[in-house]
């Protein structure tokens, strides 16, 4: 009689699990707001404005995800994210304590609606955002096709506080100096920031400075024009609302990746 032969089962591998990166810096803004930097698997290809799910291992062995927008541009060699901290969250209480080396875990499907190829073509972009909102914004600003794509590209960040902008101000007065898109950016790009409880320059939330007009003055340029205008909108679930109501009241439609249109809204945004 032939001996059995006994056979090593391999354990099965999931291609959609998540990889585990290293985080290679982190920087605390506010007690509510940070980013950090990760490595950038090789194989890992996304469009600029697009998110993820990013996570870290949970108590029970189970993983905790949750979605957030990649806020560096696709040809970064590197993956940031910009964070809100939330002292009771499942997830952002323990991501907000990392450190550089340890690692996070990070899904392997980028999607999302905030990208280039969901509009159709236009004069002038407008990228509206409210708090961690900025994220796929910060992508996008510094990706050249937004330039290629757009004469005009206007990027507002409204928060509470004025600590709360130095993210978004920090990114937006170093593009000048980029060796990739640095010329395009002085000519093109426009940056409006507001608060809507510590005093500032410009105060009041992003509906309110669309809805006067206040908006379109101090940046001299006409009110929003479905001919030549196109919106992204990424905040607060409320903001967004709010914000789409103004947009389509002006006559602005709102589009996806399979029906490119003239505004796109970030559905799956939280924080």
């Amino acid at each position: 009689m032939s001996e059995a032969v006994a056979v090593e089962q391999k354990p099965k591998v999931n291609p959609n699990a998540p990889t585990l990166e290293k985080v290679l810096s982190v920087t605390h803004y506010t007690d509510r707001l940070f980013a950090f930097r990760t490595t950038r698997p090789q194989s890992f290809r996304f469009r600029s404005g697009e998110f993820v799910m990013i996570g870290l291992p949970g108590d029970n062995g189970k993983p905790i995800l949750r979605a957030y927008s990649l806020a560096s541009p696709a040809w970064d060699e590197e993956l940031e994210f910009f964070s809100i901290k939330v002292e009771q969250g499942p997830l952002t209480s323990k991501l907000q304590k990392i450190q550089p080396n340890d690692e996070i875990l990070l899904g392997k499907k980028p999607t999302g609606t905030l990208v280039l190829d969901a509009l159709t073509q236009g004069k002038r972009l407008y990228m509206f955002s409210t708090g961690t909102g900025f994220a796929p914004f910060a992508s996008l600003v510094r990706d050249p096709e937004t330039y290629e794509k757009f004469d005009e590209v206007i990027v507002t960040h409204t928060c509470r506080d004025v600590a709360e902008l130095a993210y978004s101000k920090d990114l937006i007065e170093s593009l000048p100096d980029d060796p990739l898109i640095g010329e395009l950016v002085g000519q093109k790009l426009k940056y409006f920031s507001s608060t809507t409880q510590e005093q500032f320059d410009r105060m009041g939330r992003i509906t309110s400075l669309i809805e006067t007009g206040n908006l379109f003055e101090q940046l001299g340029v006409a009110p929003l024009n479905p001919e030549t205008d196109r919106v992204m909108i990424c905040g607060s679930l409320e903001m967004i609302a709010d914000t789409k109501a103004l947009v389509e009241k002006a006559g602005l439609i709102e589009g996806a990746n399979s029906k490119p249109a003239s505004f796109v809204v970030e559905k799956a945004f939280v924080g």
